[in-house]
């Protein structure tokens, strides 16, 4: 490249939704980016399309080796390491305590926290000691993407929001620690959001259709995606640690 990107993002969940959504956002504003999916195909050609501004890694974001080379790939592909990760990879189930498929049930609590959870202690350890010589120059940030059925609990994904319950702890637990050390930890938690999301989670036609008549106009990727660019672009010294983002006609969860 010839000129250096202002900063280097890591984005999980990077085919799809927000994660694609935050990709595209990042890239325009100049940053470089790598995307991790487990889709290959996506990413070969997301890479295509945006250019020498991103580098995709294949590979199953709740996995340690998989992690790690996402860090790997930021300072071989941008020159130096990465300052904003931005933690999204995860999955849905539709379904109440009572009726939710629990086959699925141990897949959704690897990704959606162990390997949040594996993320979160990498870039934690790799930004205590970038931010030991930066701050306050520069900003080191983990975004991570929780849910409002992680505050609030919904019957229709109540299982679901377990995992979104939880993924909030760590991250709040992870502010508290790092956040003294010059690391900004926020928590971005999406009402609902129009992407690939629902048909993974399971959701029907009649619950989309709910969703339209009730709360529409939905939001979208790029909607979460701008809220985040809004976070990640503060002063290194600001933190705005924990946001709500809902169509305007949502009023719960």
């Amino acid at each position: 490249m010839s000129d250096s990107p202002e900063r280097i993002a890591i984005v999980t969940g990077a085919s799809s939704g927000i994660g694609e959504a935050t990709v595209r956002h990042f890239v325009s504003l100049g940053y470089g980016v790598v995307g991790n999916a487990r889709t290959a195909h996506k990413l070969e050609t997301l890479e295509k399309e945006l250019g020498p501004r991103f580098k995709g890694v294949a590979g199953s974001a709740a996995e340690a080796d998989v992690i790690a080379s996402l860090f790997t790939a930021a300072q071989e592909s941008f020159g130096r390491e990465a300052d904003l990760v931005v933690a999204n990879a995860g999955t849905g189930l539709g379904g109440s305590v009572k009726d939710a498929d629990l086959d699925k049930f141990e897949t959704i609590w690897k990704l959606n926290v162990e390997g949040a959870l594996r993320l979160m202690q990498e870039t934690a350890r790799r930004f205590v000691k970038k931010q030991e010589r930066d701050f306050p120059k520069s900003a080191a940030d983990l975004i991570v993407i929780g849910s409002v059925v992680g505050k609030h609990i919904s019957p229709f994904s109540a299982v679901y929001g377990s995992t979104k319950f939880a993924l909030h702890s760590l991250t709040e637990g992870l502010r508290r620690e790092i956040g003294p050390k010059g690391v900004r930890v926020s928590l971005v938690c999406p009402g609902i959001v129009l992407s690939g999301f629902q048909d993974a989670a399971g959701y029907n036609d009649e619950t989309l259709k709910h969703f339209h008549e009730k709360f529409g106009p939905l939001i979208y990727g790029e909607d979460i995606a701008s809220a985040i660019g809004h976070l990640v672009s503060l002063p290194p010294h600001v933190h705005i640690s924990d946001i709500t983002v809902r169509p305007t006609r949502q009023d719960y969860p």
